[in-house]
């Protein structure tokens, strides 16, 4: 993508305070202290905040940001893919969380303040709910984290990436949003998941729309058989085989039965 350009909109979450005066977008930045010579800046010209957002609850914790220029794409600026509507991602597919927040709860990056990144697995949705309490966590959410803790994004990480790698591209399929303190047992971090809003973004950008790719996980989705209390039960379907060898039995005792009568 070297050399191109484009009106960038940038999706983010935990905005729906801001508003676009003054605000700053830094893309291809490292470091937060010493100089930057691959970074570029641009004004926020409009912020558009999901109109369903629930500050209660966050869901719906996401809005996009639409920037003052063009920006040049380089070897350290370069477009994500948007996790499509149809993606599907199982407990324990491998993310990546990147911010300059807090490295621990109450505890600043230290300088020079460098970008951190952290990998966590993808916690499912059901497990998530039971971690958090039987309905704190909506479709509009995903959490990833490590059930012993010691990994997750942190205060200062909000509206930063979840990004997910498949055939060589970056996906993005979260937007830090909250959690329960940092990288707590038990307690992974809550992103917006970004599929649920390709309908949502694609009719607010009327030009140069984002490019969204399907993510699909293989195997099988553990977070089916979770089970805890308040917790609605996976109502799984009788596989067909299933279904036409219980019929069969049932023509046959239909016709033992009408042997005996006979």
């Amino acid at each position: 993508m070297a050399g191109q350009s484009a009106k960038i909109w940038s999706v983010g979450a935990d905005c729906c305070s801001l508003t676009p005066t003054g605000l700053t977008v830094n893309l291809g930045l490292q470091s937060l202290q010493g100089s930057n010579p691959n970074a570029a800046s641009r004004t926020v010209t409009q912020i558009i905040k999901h109109p369903n957002y629930n500050s209660g609850t966050n869901d719906n914790d996401i809005c996009l940001l639409q920037l003052s220029s063009p920006v040049n794409f380089s070897s350290y600026i370069s477009p994500v893919c948007l996790a499509a509507s149809d993606s599907i991602f199982y407990s324990g597919v491998n993310s990546w969380v990147t911010g300059w927040g807090d490295i621990g709860r109450g505890v600043p990056l230290p300088s020079p303040q460098n970008l951190m990144e952290v990998e966590v697995p993808v916690v499912g949705n059901r497990q998530c709910n039971c971690n958090y309490g039987v309905g704190s966590i909506t479709d509009n959410m995903i959490c990833a984290g490590l059930s012993a803790g010691g990994k997750d994004s942190c205060q200062g990480d909000s509206g930063g990436p979840m990004v997910i790698k498949q055939s060589g591209r970056w996906i993005q399929a979260g937007v830090v949003s909250f959690g329960e303190g940092c990288a707590l047992p038990n307690f992974p971090g809550v992103y917006a998941r970004v599929s649920q809003y390709q309908t949502w973004i694609n009719s607010q950008i009327s030009s140069n729309q984002p490019g969204f790719m399907t993510f699909t996980s293989t195997g099988t989705n553990s977070d089916l058989s979770v089970s805890c209390t308040g917790l609605t039960p996976v109502h799984t379907l009788t596989p067909p085989s299933l279904v036409l060898e219980v019929m069969s039995h049932l023509w046959s005792w239909m016709l033992l039965c009408s042997a005996w009568s006979s």
